[in-house]
């Protein structure tokens, strides 16, 4: 008798420890990889969606822009570009480089590929971590049918 509840004390530590290991390590985990992979997602629209500016700005051969600029909290001001010929990129840590179109397209292009890059990486990750978790579910599991029979 004394040696069933050793061994269900022990069970029961063992799934304790299974399910602090899922809650504070693997599921932070999981979150965290899917905010990262959101971000660059979102990242690569953006870029992408300044691709398609700057290639419709070529194909009108628009030298001069009229705007609505977003100053935060949604509030809008009329904004003029006199010579859209060059454009000013953010590459990331704050700081922004100076490009002509074609320059931009390329330096866009590479950003793209890594952000794909990554991407394709966080999304490995992801699947990782969550076949890690359905391991250690059904290690869980298996250690409450084993204690409870």
């Amino acid at each position: 008798m004394a040696t069933a509840s050793r061994s269900r004390e022990e069970t029961d530590a063992k799934v304790q420890k299974f399910e602090g290991f899922l809650e504070e390590k693997l599921k932070p985990d999981l979150v965290h990889v899917v905010a990262q992979r959101d971000k660059a997602l979102e990242e690569q629209k953006v870029f992408s969606d300044l691709s398609k500016n700057i290639k419709h700005l070529e194909q009108q051969k628009l030298r001069k822009l009229k705007s609505l600029v977003n100053l935060g909290s949604e509030v809008y001001a009329q904004a003029e570009v006199p010579d859209t010929s060059r454009i000013f990129v953010d590459i990331g840590l704050g700081f922004h480089v100076e490009f002509t179109w074609p320059e931009a397209l390329q330096f866009i292009s590479m950003k793209e590929a890594s952000l794909a890059k990554q991407i394709e990486e966080r999304t490995h990750q992801i699947a990782n971590i969550k076949a890690q978790i359905k391991l250690v579910g059904e290690g869980i599991k298996e250690l409450l049918n084993l204690s409870g029979g």
